[in-house]
């Protein structure tokens, strides 16, 4: 076997993979509460796919399949909400990952419980996780899934509420905007960021 035979081909880098990142905090600690919509819409992800993630590298969970033909990489990272984009970022390099192939997905107080809002660009808009990852890629130019939370009732301190879980009375509103940010990746991976903005933006009501 000479060089050649040898030698494994380098993926192709861009078009043909898809990186999509879930944000949240890692632990059984945080499993299940408001700043972990993120990583839940991964998990929802996972099932309807059949990806498991079940291989840690560049400190995220990660699993890759496809759906549809197309490659997906889905990752969780594993470094707490402020440094996600130390994962992100490397994901992204070693995966050769396009801007425009790169989604993020992250909770949002500044939205009500129910709402999506999907973009293709932007600023932080006070969220940490994803303030990282501007700062560790050096650009604002990938999509992102803003999942709403709502706002802390009363004079409530933010940081507790996003820790809690969903109440009671908040799971029906939950599980149905869990389902369409799932179906929004999907259609974001099959048919591109706008066809998942005009079918997917709002509360689906």
């Amino acid at each position: 076997m000479n060089w050649l035979q040898r030698k494994k081909p380098m993926e192709e880098p861009g078009n043909e993979n898809y990186l999509i990142v879930g944000l949240g905090n890692p632990g059984a600690k945080y499993a299940e509460t408001r700043h972990n919509a993120g990583f839940m819409v991964i998990d929802a992800v996972g099932e309807k796919t059949g990806i498991r993630l079940s291989k840690v590298k560049s400190k995220a969970l990660l699993g890759r399949g496809s759906f549809n033909g197309k490659k997906i990489i889905l990752a969780k990272p594993q470094t707490y909400m402020n440094l996600s984009g130390q994962a992100g970022s490397s994901l992204k390099r070693f995966y050769r990952i396009a801007d425009e192939n790169l989604l993020v997905i992250h909770d949002d107080m500044d939205l009500p419980l129910g709402t999506l809002r999907i973009r293709p660009n932007g600023g932080p808009g006070g969220q940490k996780g994803v303030k990282s990852i501007i700062e560790q890629l050096g650009t604002p130019e990938f999509g992102r899934i803003r999942f709403g939370i709502g706002r802390p009732p009363g004079r409530m301190d933010p940081k507790a509420y996003v820790l809690e879980k969903f109440l009671p009375q908040e799971k029906e509103d939950f599980e149905f905007t869990l389902m369409r940010a799932r179906d929004a990746v999907l259609t974001f991976v099959c048919d591109g960021l706008e066809k998942a903005m005009n079918q997917y933006n709002g509360n689906g009501k």
